[in-house]
């Protein structure tokens, strides 16, 4: 059922595999070592068709050009706007309805459990011009906290399913020795399941504040200006305002791609520590 470890597998095999892991390795950063090549080439080597060789010299000079030249810094708060109330609003409803999804056994569980569920099935390019409609009329397009309501709304779903599937396998015993104590409803949850809930919180947290930051489909959709536009959107506008000048739309993309990855690198440890969690006995 499950792979055999490597360290089993014949020497062909395992040489087969450190041969094979760096090479994909190498080619699944291929793009992301070209940006970055790209961010510090001079323009005259982009004027001279020096596209894939080395840069004549090093011009981090791009980076400060960026933000003098182009709203990125306004882009960039944008999107910290959206990505941290749907991160904070998305975690603390999938945990209260996971909590009262796994506990309690009312007669329409399954019913609700499922509403939550389904929503994830729902291409998202099929609602997209009646939740444009919707926040026209709700006054909240073009706005931020607009963009991270849909969010917070969208991406309850999932983590409900995650949150709820934890705390299932969670020991029973804990809940019900408190109930025996006294402790009401709302202290448990806060005192006794909230807390075994870290690692699982810290996982959701890293990859929902991925997803919301490099979201770019609705960014596009329900924002339209540079004060309300992520900067998944801004980097859009800004390769059509530059034309040419893919060095300094490479040195924006850097900078839009390093909060996620500083997210992880913050959480590593708790976001594996979430996502093994039973893994193994």
């Amino acid at each position: 059922m499950f792979p055999r470890p490597i360290e089993q597998a014949p020497t062909s095999t395992r040489w087969l595999y450190r041969v094979a892991v760096p090479v994909a390795l190498f080619l699944w950063l291929l793009p992301l070592l070209g940006v970055a090549v790209t961010s510090v080439r001079p323009a005259s080597d982009l004027a001279q068709g020096n596209y894939f060789g080395m840069p004549s010299s090093i011009a981090f000079s791009n980076y400060r050009e960026v933000f003098a030249n182009s709203p990125i810094a306004s882009y960039m708060l944008n999107s910290f706007k959206v990505t941290i109330p749907t991160v904070i609003g998305a975690l603390a409803l999938s945990c209260m309805t996971g909590f009262a999804l796994a506990i309690y056994n009312f007669r329409s569980n399954l019913l609700v459990f499922f509403m939550f569920v389904a929503g994830n099935f729902v291409p998202f390019q099929i609602l997209m011009v009646p939740v444009r409609d919707l926040t026209l009329s709700l006054e909240m397009y073009n706005t931020w906290y607009g963009l991270a309501l849909f969010h917070i709304a969208f991406q309850t779903g999932f983590c409900t399913l995650f949150m709820r599937n934890f705390i299932k396998a969670l020991p029973f015993e804990l809940i019900e020795a408190a109930r025996v104590e006294g402790v009401s409803e709302v202290r448990i949850f806060w005192h006794v399941v909230l807390p075994l809930m870290r690692p699982a919180i810290a996982a959701l947290s890293v990859l929902i504040f991925t997803f919301i930051w490099n979201d770019f489909f609705w960014a596009t959709v329900l924002s339209n200006s540079p004060e309300s536009q992520p900067i998944t959107a801004g980097l859009s506008s800004l390769n059509g305002q530059w034309i040419a000048q893919w060095h300094l739309v490479s040195a924006g993309s850097i900078l839009a791609a390093l909060p996620p990855v500083a997210m992880f690198f913050l959480m590593q440890r708790h976001f594996i520590a979430g996502l093994t969690l039973g893994a193994v006995k």
